[in-house]
Parts: C-alpha cells; structure tokens; sequence
C-alpha cells in the first residue's frame, strides 16, 4: 500500500501552520517523488537571465533566491502539493510565482504561444522555469525562451530539447520535437517565421499530433518507467 496513493485533492493543501506545512511536505516528498530531487536540481543557465531546473524544494528556492533570481515559472499547473509549498516559499521569499500550465503530449495552442511571447516580455529577470523534471515542458518553454527572448533561430534553440536536460525523444514526450522538425522540414524554407506560422491557420496541433509516432520502447521508458507528466 502506497504511503500517498495518487488522487485527486479537492481541497487546497495548508501550509498556514508549521504542522499543516510538515503534512504537505511529506506528501510532497512521496507522491511528487520529491526524494529524488533533494540533491539534483536538473538546473542548467539557458541565457544571461534564465535557468532551467526541475521542480525545486523551498530551500533550493532560497538558494535561487541568493543567485538573484526574482521570478519563478511554474510549468506544471495543477494544485498539488508541490504547487502550495512553492507559493508558500516564494511569498515569504518574495520571489514573483508566474502559472504557466503546458503538456507534454501536446502541443501549444496558438494562443499558448501569444501568452509565452508575452510572459517573456513583461516578467522580471533574472527567472527560474520548471516543470517537475526539467526535461519535457521545461525544455518546451526553454525553446520558446531562446526564440523569442534571445532571438536564437529554431534549429539552434530546438536543442533545449535533448538527452542532456534528460528528454526523450523516442517516447511520446518527442512529440514536441516533432513540432520544430515540421517547422524546419515543411514552413521554414518558404520563409515565414515561427511564430507567424503559429498564428497562421496553417497550423494544426492536432494534425502534427496525429502524424506522430512514438517508439515501443520510448513509450515504454516515459509512461511506464520514468512516468513522466
């Protein structure tokens, strides 16, 4: 029997009192696998302004704190127990908390994309992007950073998904290397930029979604092994 078994929560996990805060951090340290991240961030400087880790602690917050970080994006949605801790952390650390939800078996809407063209623009730098391992949707977001803040073309940029910040590929999360490759291979050499094209009625997410396959094995690793979000 699982110590946390996986469920919905209805209601918000308190963190008002050091009692309810030692609850959530227990459910936080078991069912978001927390234990695994004690002493591995996944952290890698993507730019001058921004760094790319897995769903940090609120102690690796403070230590982000001290490095000068002043925003932090929240790629994961949701309110599990990982969500209360953080904003509980940043409040008293006085760091600004941006929600940014994406998947990683989808692709972004066209709208997705005007809202991450903008949270670049008009948050506050240095910043501190994450999902919960720091591979999949943070290196989606990673991507578009490097793009749109950076100005980086796509191929460059599309390396913020590789086995070094631990994506992979071949399992169904590789659908978001797909994107770019269809990008590259299909719109790009007829000129038009990116994001024009992901504002164009060209673009169909769900038709480049459908067109994709992931390996048996792939599959197998981040479904059943890793159990990626």
């Amino acid at each position: 029997m699982k110590l946390f078994p996986k469920k919905i929560h209805a209601k918000p996990f308190r963190t008002d009192t050091a009692w309810n805060r030692f609850w959530t951090r227990m459910h936080f340290l078991w069912a978001d696998h927390a234990y695994l991240r004690v002493g591995f961030t996944n952290a890698h400087w993507i730019g001058p302004d921004m760094v790319r880790t897995n769903q940090p602690w609120p102690f690796q917050l403070a230590h982000w704190k001290k490095k000068g970080i002043r925003t932090v994006i929240n790629l994961r949605g949701g309110k599990g127990s990982f969500y209360y801790l953080e904003k509980y952390a940043c409040e008293k650390l006085g760091l600004i908390l941006e929600d940014f939800g994406l998947t990683s078996r989808s692709l972004p809407t066209a709208q997705e994309f005007r809202d991450a063209k903008a949270l670049f623009e008009r948050i506050q730098y240095p910043a501190l992007l994450h999902c919960k391992s720091g591979a999949d949707r943070a290196g989606m977001m990673s991507v578009l950073y490097c793009h749109f803040h950076l100005g980086q073309p796509i191929e460059v940029a599309a390396q913020q998904l590789s086995m070094k910040y631990l994506h992979m590929k071949a399992g169904m999360t590789g659908v978001l290397d797909h994107l770019f490759e269809v990008y590259l291979r299909d719109v790009a050499p007829k000129g038009v930029p990116f994001y024009d094209w992901t504002q164009s009625e060209d673009y169909d997410p769900a038709a480049i979604k459908a067109n994709f396959t992931a390996s048996w094995w792939g599959t197998l690793m981040t479904e059943k092994l890793l159990r990626r979000e």
